[in-house]
């Protein structure tokens, strides 16, 4: 069982006490770390580099920028309130020294720059040092501005703020491999945008039937291809994805390939429709594969056979027993994240108690880990955990019925290169990574 996925230390974890963790994620280098908060707020957290003297400090990351993205707002033709939640975060690949990410709430996108300042100007001709605009008549002679060193500021500023293109709440961003352009998705369209222009988008994918009473499924997840800029694809919570060529028709209404697996009639039962809804959608880094996350299970699929999944990974199996309690208490509809390693060799989802998995696709081994801090010293390393279904419980098994669904790993990310993993339990951050020896 001692994969160098068990060998994981925890790094850091931080609380924020008043707002649960709504989304995570790293940027496309790794070497910064971005979580959003149901307050609205984006704390963005850097690496640290490798110092000699403490080589052991490697990859600890830290608070590098705060700032609060989203505002409660109120809708008064709806007489609706929009809530601050940040639901998704998506980083922009790096072009310049400033760092640019997406965020957004229900209802709108916002374009952020995060950048640093160490210089300020000094000797303007026109205003005192305070800023004071100076009176023209006192001024006798020409000053030549200089910069001079200060102390390091990292500035966040919002550069766009896409707005009135979601009649419905948005629940997931992608941005596109073009570099210039992204879609927003809501429950039944998808829009895309080009970064540049904020005041319009293109609807590619509207399913809105003409009488809502015919509505039989929502969008619930869509993403771009990480390198054909023309293809993307959305699940639903019907449990099917589509992929979608954009240089088949502006609005792609028709879609290029349909995955979905036909249902086993010996297991349906009351709540098949409900497990069977897709909560996040997400491609290969390769672009080969696509990994999609129902209710109990992870399920990897080839984009060349639409038939069947490739693979089939069971999250919480054990949980079948008990669907009638989880529909009861409004589990049964928590929307869990899965996401890749960077070789696309391991995956990883959440679970309750929080737990976590890790699938490893070549060996086929899976393991259970645990983010909490009762358990979790800093630089401790994470023990396998095993949940026991009747019968008699070992001592280090945790028994079905004990486990605490309040707590739920919805949220996680992988480092792009590396084998660094954040994960959000509630409203704890934790870093793992690799044993280094």
């Amino acid at each position: 069982e001692n994969t160098g996925i068990t060998k994981a230390i925890i790094l850091q974890y931080c609380f924020v006490k008043s707002d649960i963790i709504s989304t995570v994620e790293f940027n496309s280098t790794g070497e910064l770390l971005a979580t959003g908060d149901k307050g609205g707020r984006v704390v963005v957290f850097q690496r640290e580099q490798e110092s000699k003297n403490q080589p052991q400090r490697r990859g600890e990351y830290n608070v590098y920028s705060t700032f609060q993205s989203h505002e409660p707002e109120f809708d008064y033709l709806k007489s609706l309130e929009i809530e601050e939640k940040i639901n998704k975060i998506r980083w922009l690949p790096q072009q310049n020294a400033a760092y640019f990410l997406l965020s957004t709430n229900d209802k709108t996108v916002k374009l952020w720059k995060i950048s640093e300042r160490d210089k300020r100007p000094e000797g303007y001709n026109l205003k005192d040092e305070d800023g004071r605009i100076r009176d023209p008549a006192t001024i006798t002679s020409l000053r030549v501005p200089v910069l001079r060193p200060m102390d390091l500021m990292v500035e966040a500023t919002p550069r766009r703020v896409f707005s009135n293109g979601h009649t419905y709440h948005i629940n997931s961003i992608s941005v596109n491999s073009d570099c210039e352009t992204y879609m927003s998705t809501d429950d039944l369209r998808i829009n895309l945008w080009h970064l540049e222009i904020t005041n319009r988008s293109f609807n590619i994918v509207d399913i809105k039937p003409a009488n809502m009473e015919e509505l039989t499924e929502v969008i619930t997840a869509a993403e771009f291809h990480p390198h054909q800029c023309n293809t993307f694809v959305y699940s639903s919570s019907k449990g099917s994805i589509r992929l979608c060529d954009m240089r088949a028709s502006a609005l792609c209404d028709n879609h290029s390939k349909f995955f979905e697996e036909p249902e086993d009639p010996s297991n349906r039962s009351f709540f098949s429709e409900i497990i069977s809804s897709i909560s996040d959608v997400k491609f290969s880094h390769s672009g080969r594969y696509l990994m999609t996350r129902d209710y109990l299970t992870v399920k990897v699929w080839d984009l060349n056979m639409e038939s069947k999944p490739l693979e089939t990974y069971q999250v919480h199996d054990y949980l079948r027993s008990k669907l009638c309690s989880l529909y009861e208490n409004d589990c049964i509809f928590d929307k869990f994240e899965c996401v890749w390693n960077g070789s696309d060799s391991v995956i990883m989802t959440g679970s309750y108690n929080n737990f976590f998995r890790m699938f490893d696709r070549n060996t086929k081994r899976d393991v259970t880990l645990e983010a909490s801090r009762e358990n979790s010293k800093p630089r401790a390393v994470l023990k396998p955990r095993k949940v026991c279904v009747g019968g008699k419980r070992r001592k280090d098994e945790i028994s079905v019925d004990s486990l605490d669904f309040s707590k739920k790993i919805l949220h996680t990310t992988w480092h792009p290169s590396e084998n660094i993993i954040a994960v959000a339990a509630t409203n704890n951050l934790y870093i793992f990574q690799d044993k280094v020896n």
